[in-house]
């Protein structure tokens, strides 16, 4: 029997968050160390993962499958593909870098409410923060990794759990409110969060227990599994209504646009990385967040190929909608953190409307995308919470002329930020890139307008970098000290990977275009030819190894 290392990868991680919360509570440096060692761990069982994987391999890699619940036809399946893989490696990235940021952020002081006195004063729960971190890592790799249906749902709605408890337990005081006020907004915003996704899921599992029956009726024994499901339907062993899709596709795809988050489903985004800590805001949008718009691409689009190009121009919409009202919001605001939360808003507009482009181009960007979107957005957002940390306050109007006492900070803000904005030479510009040329090769019109995203991300990250940096040195800001040795250990290997991969992105496009084809052939779609044969040549999809996208649409 082969090593479990799908498992391995999702346990690790769980273990080491049992083994954080075990920690004395007088050991804070230890219980921060046991954290970061185990992501570190499971850092190292994902690199193996991805260096096994083989591109031009099966469909679903590394399996594993074992009975469950075998009356109900539930499977303990796991099994990564391109994009899977990539996801699980962003993540286990991601986390170590979260734990160095946060490594000081639950050792605050708190009074409790009603209490001013040095004696009312407690310590946070430090084992609790990276436990929390830990056990939210845990279940987004094994949604990553989940091929059967039921296993994803439970690990979708249970990272739910320890995410409302870091939203509603731990933010950055640096709201310039009294305690008694931000621990309201914190709550209010932690509630928000889990009753928007509460909902999502209910729904989505009421369209799983319909995709059970739907199987067991057509296959003599109901399933839950994608890639029976996936072959049966391919036979043509398995019919579903058109109504039946359709209703089932919804009930799936609500989940994952509040997850996303998409217009209108957005609303508890600014407001849960708003009263988070920074890095609980980057595992918010550039972990979590990945699980909703790579479940479209999973379970939306081989499930339901039919309804999903049913949905299409509604969902295309909703995207645009999305890119252009997070841009527009973003300009308008005062806090930065907020300011944050609107542009991955338009940033998962553009990751939609890749995937529903159903061009090559358009889902390989959209794919390339969720990675560098992590990654930048961790660049900016961790720098802009060592800045608000040195402020105490997360409103722009407050800083000015930080570039003078601090350079190093101000620097690295800069390259966050125009990695956000998408700047060629970085790495989001080519996800960017990509999108718009596949959304244009089908949907002219909707490419146009989606253009205008970029033009208001200059504006918005522009004028922030202006307001807070430039200027003459504010009287609070004069002091300032710029980045420890901690935190250029987080935020250096960041930059780095943003700008080799926005030079050289061909690992990641390697990996992920096989997965990118099998989907469209799943969907029966393929790129639209052009317009005019005589530059055929010009129109080829992104592949580092220049192959060309077939031709004619279906």
């Amino acid at each position: 029997m082969s090593f479990p290392l799908l498992t391995a990868t999702a346990a690790v991680p769980a273990i080491g968050a049992v083994a954080t919360a075990a920690v004395p509570a007088a050991q804070r440096a230890a219980a921060k160390w046991t954290a970061l060692l185990f992501s570190l761990a499971t850092l190292v069982l994902s690199a193996v993962a991805l260096v096994r994987f083989d591109p031009d391999g099966g469909q679903y890699q590394l399996t594993e499958s074992h009975d469950w619940i075998k009356d109900f036809g539930v499977r303990y399946e796991l099994g990564v593909d391109g994009i899977g893989v990539v996801l699980v490696a962003l993540t286990a990235l991601l986390i170590p870098f979260i734990v160095l940021a946060g490594w000081h952020d639950p050792d605050r002081l708190e009074t409790p409410s009603g209490g001013d006195s040095a004696a009312g004063r407690r310590w946070r729960p430090t084992q609790g923060f990276f436990a929390l971190i830990l056990m939210v890592e845990a279940m987004v790799v094994m949604s990553f990794q989940a091929t059967d249906v039921f296993l994803f749902y439970i690990f979708f709605e249970a990272m739910l759990i320890p995410m409302y408890f870091l939203i509603g337990g731990f933010g950055d005081g640096a709201g310039g409110r009294a305690e008694g006020a931000a621990a309201n907004a914190r709550s209010y915003a932690a509630v928000k969060f889990l009753l928007y996704n509460l909902v999502g899921g209910l729904i989505m599992l009421a369209a799983v227990v319909g995709l059970f029956v739907v199987t067991n009726e057509d296959l003599g024994s109901g399933t839950f599994s994608l890639q029976q499901i996936a072959e049966a339907r391919s036979a043509g062993t398995l019919s579903i209504a058109t109504t039946t899709e359709r209703l089932l596709f919804l009930g799936f795809f609500f989940a994952f646009a509040v997850k996303a988050p998409l217009w209108p489903l957005h609303t508890w985004l600014p407001g849960a990385m708003g009263e988070s800590t920074a890095p609980v805001a980057v595992l918010i949008t550039a972990v979590v967040d990945k699980v909703g718009t790579f479940a479209m691409l999973r379970f939306c689009l081989q499930l339901f190929p039919e309804a999903s190009k049913w949905a299409t121009p509604v969902i295309l919409v909703l995207a645009v909608i999305s890119i252009l009202y997070g841009a527009l919001v973003a300009v308008a605001q005062k806090d930065i953190k907020r300011l944050i939360a609107y542009a991955s808003i338009s940033h998962f507009g553009f990751i939609i409307l890749g995937i529903f482009a159903m061009t090559s181009q358009g889902q390989g960007g959209a794919t390339l995308y969720m990675v560098n979107h992590g990654i930048s957005t961790a660049a900016l957002m961790l720098v802009a919470g060592f800045l608000i940390s040195r402020r105490g306050s997360r409103l722009i109007a407050d800083f000015g002329g930080v570039q003078k006492v601090a350079p190093v900070l101000a620097g690295t803000f800069l390259v966050g930020g125009l990695a956000t904005l998408s700047l060629p030479g970085l790495a989001p510009f080519i996800s960017e890139f990509l999108v718009l040329v596949g959304t244009f090769s089908r949907y002219p019109a909707l490419g146009v307008v989606a253009t205008v995203g970029i033009v208001l991300a200059a504006l918005y990250v522009l004028v922030l970098y202006q307001r807070t940096m430039t200027g003459p040195v504010k009287a609070e800001v004069r002091g300032m000290p710029d980045l420890r040795v901690r935190e250029l250990a987080v935020v250096t290997p960041l930059i780095a990977l943003l700008i080799f991969l926005g030079i050289y992105p061909k690992p990641v496009a390697d990996i992920v275009n096989p997965a990118v084809d099998h989907t469209l052939s799943v969907v029966d779609k393929k790129d639209p030819a052009p317009d005019h044969p005589a530059t055929d040549a010009g129109w080829f999809r992104y592949s580092p190894k220049g192959d060309h996208a077939p031709g004619g649409d279906k």
